[in-house]
C-alpha cells in the first residue's frame, strides 16, 4: 500500500471529532447531490449514485439527509449546481498530487488550492503533469483477521485484481466498474473490511525517509484534504512505518 493510502488509513481509525465529522458528512452529500444529477435519482439504474449512496451510509450520514441530496440532484428540491474539477500538483520532495473538487466557483476554489500548494512549499502543475503517474482503481481494506486463502476465494473469483499484504491489512485492487460487485461478494461472504472505494493509485512512489520530508508532504495533503470542495486527495509519497510513527503536524 502507498504511504498516502496508509496515511488516510491511520487517520480513518482514528475518527473524527464532530467538526471534522460534519465536514466529512458535507462532502459525502455533495457526492450525492451530484450524482444523482449527473445519472438520475435510481439507485438500480445509476451505479455512481448507488456508490456514492453507500459510501455515505458508511460513513453513517442518516439516511433522511442523504434522500434530501438526491431531491436536490435531481431537482425535486432546489439545489445548487457544482463543477467537478481534478487540480495536479506537487508537495515538497517532488511528490505528485492529485485533487478532485466539486465546487460551484472555480475561481475561488483554484486560488485557494494554489495558496495551500504555495504556503507550504510546493507548486499548481498544468492539467496532464501529474495525472498520467496514477492509475484509477477500486481498493477494499480488509483487516488481517480475514484470511488470504478465505480473501482470496472470494475477491478473486468477484473480479479482484490483486491482493496485497500490508502488516496489519489487505489491500484488495480491482477496475473501479468492478468494486461494487467485489464488495457485494464480500459482505455476502462475511467478510469485515474498512473501506471500500474508488482512488487512484500511483504506478510508482517517492520515499520519504525522515521526519521532517514527511511532515512537510503530509501538512499540505491535510490541508488539502481539509479544504470545503476536496473529495478526494491522491500522492505518490511512500513513508516507512517507522517514520510514518514519529511524525508530528
Amino acid at each position: 500500500m502507498s504511504g498516502h493510502s496508509k496515511w488516510a488509513t491511520i487517520k480513518h481509525k482514528k475518527g473524527a471529532a464532530d467538526a471534522k465529522r460534519a465536514k466529512l458528512f458535507a462532502k459525502l452529500i455533495r457526492q450525492v447531490e451530484v450524482a444523482a444529477r449527473e445519472g438520475g435519482g435510481d439507485l438500480d439504474s445509476n451505479a455512481s449514485l448507488r456508490t456514492m449512496y453507500q459510501k455515505a451510509r458508511d460513513a453513517s450520514v442518516p439516511i433522511d439527509t442523504i434522500d434530501r441530496a438526491v431531491k436536490r440532484g435531481t431537482g425535486e428540491l432546489e439545489g445548487v449546481s457544482y463543477e467537478s474539477i481534478t487540480y495536479e500538483g506537487y508537495a515538497p520532495n517532488g511528490v505528485a498530487v492529485l485533487i478532485d473538487v466539486l465546487t460551484d466557483n472555480r475561481n475561488r476554489t483554484g486560488a485557494d488550492i494554489r495558496s495551500l500548494f504555495t504556503r507550504n512549499g510546493g507548486s499548481l502543475a498544468e492539467p496532464g503533469a501529474v495525472a498520467w503517474q496514477f492509475d484509477r482503481k477500486g481498493v477494499i481494506i480488509v483487516p488481517n483477521s480475514v484470511t488470504e486463502d478465505d480473501l482470496m476465494m472470494v475477491a478473486l473469483e468477484a473480479g479482484a485484481e490483486d491482493i496485497v499484504d500490508d502488516g496489519d491489512s489487505w489491500q484488495v485492487t480491482c477496475a473501479p466498474t468492478d468494486l461494487e460487485t467485489v464488495r457485494g461478494a464480500m459482505e455476502e461472504a462475511s467478510l469485515a473490511f474498512d473501506s471500500a472505494d474508488t482512488t487512484m493509485l500511483p504506478q510508482q512512489t517517492v520515499e520519504l525517509e525522515t521526519a521532517d520530508k514527511a511532515g512537510s508532504v503530509l501538512r499540505l495533503i491535510d490541508e488539502l484534504d481539509d479544504h470545503d470542495d476536496t473529495q478526494g486527495v491522491y500522492a505518490n509519497f511512500d513513508i516507512p512505518d517507522a517514520v510514518l510513527q514519529t511524525v508530528e503536524l
